[in-house]
């Protein structure tokens, strides 16, 4: 199992400083919000790819919705190339009381999901190259010549983490497209519920059916406390049910900069 760190509403300097950190410390990935208005997550990124060397690089998450798949396509793969192939995309609907109606953007869930699933094809259609092209509902592509830029150094592309509602087929199926779930749990009432290492057993089990031989990865976001010994029991019931990433996530970090430097310090519960 791989664990990341989430650097949530941190300006640049200071995300590329936890960064470097983070990586002397044995984190294997730092990730940033992707929000409507505030800091931006591709200039951060940068930012961050500039101090650090192996670890890896990404957002929680990218509303896809509300981003043109081409501009995207062009920010991941220009930060892909620039860190040398670190790069992991996550993908998913957003949550629209985070600016979407201040700022005009479509709220309506299934028009955004149509826009999702159509700014995915767009995006891993414009990464592999031209001639490119795309007709869809919302989209419409034209192959052009006019100074396309290098395709990422992954391959076959950029390792893209889409959300996915457990159990819900149509859900599950656009991340099972991808490379990794970001898993919502849902009640029979479409209640958010918690995730337990059972339902990730569920999960995994699901995956491996559908995709026997490729890599598919499972993560779960929380937060440890960094010097409890239950940390790492608790994180690895995770792991030994199958997920791969652990996402520390602390959100709501009262000292900022500060408080998230004392949890990196502490190191991984992974």
């Amino acid at each position: 199992m791989r664990c990341g760190f989430v650097l949530p509403f941190v300006e640049a300097r200071a995300t590329a400083d936890l960064a470097r950190e983070a990586e002397e410390y044995g984190w294997d990935g730092v990730f940033v919000a992707d929000t409507v208005w505030g800091i931006d997550p591709w200039v951060t990124l940068a930012a961050a790819a500039m101090t650090t060397e192996s670890i890896r690089l990404g957002t929680m998450l990218t509303p896809l919705s509300r981003r043109r798949p081409w501009k995207l396509a062009s920010e991941t793969a220009t930060l892909d190339n620039l860190s040398d192939g670190r790069v992991i995309l996550a993908a998913g609907l957003g949550a629209p009381d985070t600016g979407f109606h201040e700022f005009g953007e479509e709220t309506d869930r299934k028009k955004r999901a149509e826009l999702l699933d159509e700014g995915l094809d767009v995006l891993t259609g414009l990464w592999a190259g031209q001639p490119f092209s795309y007709e869809g509902g919302h989209y419409r592509v034209r192959p052009t010549d006019f100074f396309p830029p290098p395709p990422p150094v992954q391959s076959p592309r950029i390792p893209i983490w889409a959300v996915g509602a457990w159990y819900r087929e149509r859900s599950m199926r656009r991340a099972l497209r991808y490379d990794g779930l970001l898993p919502n749990v849902l009640d029979a009432t479409g209640k958010m519920t918690d995730l337990t290492p059972e339902k990730v057993r569920e999960m995994r089990l699901y995956a491996d059916d559908q995709k026997p031989d490729e890599p598919f990865d499972i993560v779960v976001e929380g937060t440890t406390a960094g010097d409890d010994a239950g940390d790492a029991a608790r994180v690895g019931a995770f792991a030994e049910a199958g997920a791969s990433w652990w996402l520390e996530s602390m959100w709501e970090a009262p000292n900022g900069p500060r408080e998230l430097r004392r949890r990196i310090q502490a190191g991984p519960p992974c």
